[in-house]
């Protein structure tokens, strides 16, 4: 088994592929009127720029999104019938011509994504944890003078048509790509907590200003929730390539966009990096099992089935030959196209000895960058 990631230094509005060719979009664009990517779009339509100057921030709001919907457009083109695009996606607050507002970017998305044809399917509200005091902003305890604090972000989850169907060849391939009955009540929540990147070390301010990249896990989840091995996972927004990491880290073929040009420099991490950290999230979600199970068990409560390729127990018939390959190699080519190679599935019972359920490994420090 082998996978595929290359990295496109060209506007995503323009995408060279086929329609009907690949099945997942994961994606973070810029955010529509939070100030630091006001350059960028300004760049791309002057308009912007002058209705920022002269105070109009709903015309400044919808040239911005209009210099991103041909991108949902090629996204809708390029999925597969039933393909499934994820949009992590936050509003904006912002005063201008001294007048407080929300700007609320995931309507505009939402708005246009149904115009162009996606069915929208339940969204999940990504909740970031903040320590500040003061959640509120304003003139403190006089009414009506204090507006609520954005606190979350949203992962808009849209489908192209029906359901999507796969063929007979693809059955097997799909059962094992299932995740945990643990991981299915927790990721499939409508709310997600607890997901904190650090901060990233990019040397170039200009790359620095440039990059908010999400956490690996919030790719890493949508991936493993919405595909299955083999699949080619698409992000028009690559930014430092995180998506692209974590479709490796799932066995899922990559392809992303990035126009700016200050971020190419860390569009080639050491594959050495890439390998570790597809292998140690595979090691975590088996230790995590591993304390699930014996949890239960201590509780007085039995998983039914058992695991046709570890041996141990899972909850649901659909986990019985659920399989995660971990990483063999991950090589650069000439052409600036990364291959990963992974341990096959096995052609027998258990294969592998699983890590301890109270020792699986975190992400290491030097792995900062992805998550």
């Amino acid at each position: 088994m082998h996978t595929t990631h290359q990295i496109i230094h060209a506007d995503a509005a323009r995408m060279d592929l086929p329609s009907d060719s690949v099945q997942l979009v994961v994606t973070s664009p810029p955010y529509p009127m939070i100030a630091m990517w006001d350059e960028l779009f300004a760049k791309r339509d002057k308009a912007i720029g002058t209705a920022l100057a002269k105070a109009q921030g709903m015309a400044a709001f919808e040239r911005m999104h209009r210099l991103l919907d041909p991108v949902w457009e090629q996204i809708y083109r390029v999925l597969v019938p039933g393909g499934i695009a994820c949009i992590n996606i936050g509003d904006a607050t912002r005063t201008v011509d001294d007048t407080f507002a929300l700007f609320p970017n995931h309507a505009r998305i939402l708005s246009r994504a149904m115009a162009i044809g996606f069915a929208v399917l339940p969204l999940i509200l990504w909740r970031k944890t903040t320590n500040a005091p003061n959640k509120f902003m304003g003139s403190g305890m006089l009414a009506p003078g204090a507006y609520v604090t954005l606190e979350h972000e949203y992962l808009l989850i849209l489908r192209k048509g029906d359901k999507r169907r796969f063929l007979p060849e693809q059955a097997e391939l799909r059962r094992q790509s299932a995740y945990f009955w643990e991981e299915r009540n927790q990721w499939f929540s409508d709310v997600w907590l607890n997901l904190i990147g650090t901060r990233q070390e990019i040397a170039d301010p200009t790359a620095r200003k440039r990059s908010a990249a999400f956490p690996f896990e919030v790719p890493y989840r949508l991936i493993t929730m919405f595909s299955i091995k083999g699949d080619t996972v698409v992000d028009p927004f690559a930014g430092t390539g995180t998506t692209c990491w974590a479709a490796l880290a799932c066995g899922r073929n990559s392809i992303g966009w990035e126009a700016e040009k200050s971020l190419k420099s860390l569009l080639q991490p050491d594959p050495a990096l890439l390998k570790t950290m597809a292998n140690t999230r595979i090691a975590r979600r088996l230790a995590d099992h591993l304390a699930f199970v014996a949890e239960r068990r201590t509780n007085g409560s039995q998983c039914k089935y058992t695991n046709r390729w570890y041996g141990f127990a899972v909850t649901t018939r659909q986990e019985k030959e659920l399989y995660l390959n971990e990483v063999l190699e991950a090589r650069w080519d000439r052409s600036r196209r990364l291959t990963a190679t992974y341990r096959p599935t096995p052609a027998g019972g258990p294969a592998t000895e699983p890590p301890a359920a109270d020792t699986g490994p975190r992400l290491p420090v030097q792995l900062e960058m992805f998550t």
